[in-house]
């Protein structure tokens, strides 16, 4: 690799290590001729799936855009950047391993809605109420009470599991 500070061509690795949750790695490199040190980020580039849009336009997967969707729902939430790393890096990972070569946006804009009711359930009422188009206050009602009933059901799941895991004979 080119140093950036005289442009030689011969550096050397001096240590590597995982970054980014083993995404990446981080290399310090020493030039061999201004002996300056610089740091270096090594990532897999792996194809992502082109998105087709609702007017059936195709366009790259764009992860800048994601990420600004992310912080324009969860604006002024207690979420820190490493949750919303995570979530992000959740999200690339489907569209890695979907094996498909187009996704539509619909599919994309699911998995994001998911992510952040994961996150924030008022970041995901924020980003429905976009996606989703939502007209009126009525829409914002029925999907808040679509929310207090899939956490009653899954209320009911995690009483029902443990009480069939206290009811096992020892």
């Amino acid at each position: 690799m080119r140093c950036p500070f005289c442009e030689a061509d011969d550096t050397k690795v001096v240590d590597s290590r995982l970054a980014s949750a083993g995404a990446s790695v981080r290399r310090r490199r020493e030039c061999q001729d201004c002996n300056e040190r610089f740091t270096t980020f090594e990532t897999a580039e792996l194809a992502l799936p082109r998105i087709i849009k609702s007017d059936a336009k195709h366009e790259p997967f764009d992860e800048e855009k994601l990420k600004r969707g992310f912080a324009r729902a969860l604006e002024k939430r207690p979420v820190t950047c490493d949750d919303i790393d995570s979530a992000i890096n959740r999200i690339k990972h489907r569209l890695h391993t979907c094996g498909e070569r187009e996704l539509s946006s619909q599919m994309l804009g699911e998995w994001v809605m998911e992510e952040l009711r994961r996150l924030d359930e008022v970041a995901y009422v924020r980003f429905a109420s976009v996606y989703r188009s939502f007209q009126d206050v009525s829409a914002f009602q029925e999907e808040i009470e679509r929310l207090r009933r899939d956490d009653m059901i899954d209320l009911a799941d995690s009483v029902t599991l443990l009480a069939g895991h206290n009811n096992k004979p020892s």
